[in-house]
């Protein structure tokens, strides 16, 4: 498990929040249900993102499941007779978990999905939203959704086909099959599969790597790669623009070079 302080409990204990050092630890927090997301669950990472987003201190986030049987197993099915029974619920449904979407998706700093065990449906699309994903070999990736007769989200095809590229994705999605980390890391989907023994080390000194780095250029790389995986005409090339002239104008970028001429690590502070 990854070493922390302060835990704090969102959505009724099913969402929680820690930090260590520059790093922000999320837990999904159901395991008696594989960590399946319900509603409430994403409003409570809509919470802990925006007060994540805000807070100097922190660099990156790691995202992990509780237990070792699951990241996220999916959308709590539990709760689709009351809120998923119709096109129309599926809209407030939509709107609601929507919320904590919106802040996985434009949130500036890295996050980091740290998977073992299932990751399925909307857990994976949750990973997908992500920066970077380790896995391990006894992890499980698919979309089940050509087995419930549901349409897979648009936003959720798209970022499955940045990753995967449209043969895989129609692979994973047409039949709905279920393949293990070796495989997710052979065709792209996650960045790395690494034996469950190394899962921890290695997802923690990624996310102290980027901690150390200065937070205002991980930031332009974020903002710039998401920019240039849009159609041309939609790119935001003035926000690329101006996060650039903010790094070449910050006092990091001063700390950068003194500290490279002074043969010593820089001390970087996010101005």
């Amino acid at each position: 498990m990854l070493e922390s302080t302060g835990t704090t409990a969102y959505a009724n204990g099913q969402m929680l929040a820690a930090r260590e050092g520059g790093i922000g630890l999320i837990t999904f927090n159901q395991p008696e249900k594989r960590n399946a997301m319900s509603m409430e669950m994403w409003l409570g990472l809509g919470e802990i993102l925006t007060e994540y987003e805000a807070d100097d201190t922190l660099s990156v986030v790691v995202l992990s499941g509780a237990g070792d049987k699951a990241f996220v197993s999916g959308a709590d099915i539990s709760q689709f007779a009351k809120h998923r029974n119709s096109a129309d619920s599926q809209k407030e449904y939509d709107r609601i978990t929507g919320i904590g979407r919106q802040k996985l998706h434009s949130f500036s700093k890295p996050i980091i999905a740290k998977i073992r065990g299932f990751c399925m449906g909307g857990g994976l699309a949750v990973a997908m939203a992500t920066d970077i994903r380790i896995g391990t070999p006894d992890s499980q990736f698919g979309i089940p959704a050509a087995r419930l007769s549901i349409a897979y989200a648009p936003s959720s095809v798209r970022n499955l086909i940045d990753l995967v590229g449209p043969a895989h994705a129609r692979m994973i999605l047409y039949t709905a099959r279920r393949i293990d980390g070796l495989e997710a890391e052979r065709i792209g989907l996650i960045n790395q599969c690494v034996p469950v023994d190394e899962l921890d080390n290695t997802v923690m000194g990624i996310a102290r790597a980027i901690a150390e780095n200065a937070p205002l250029s991980v930031r332009a790389s974020k903002l710039t790669i998401a920019e240039m995986l849009k159609d041309e005409s939609q790119r935001d090339m003035a926000a690329i623009k101006a996060i650039s002239d903010t790094c070449f104008n910050s006092a990091d970028f001063k700390e950068g070079r003194t500290a490279f001429m002074e043969k010593r690590r820089p001390v970087f502070t996010g101005r």
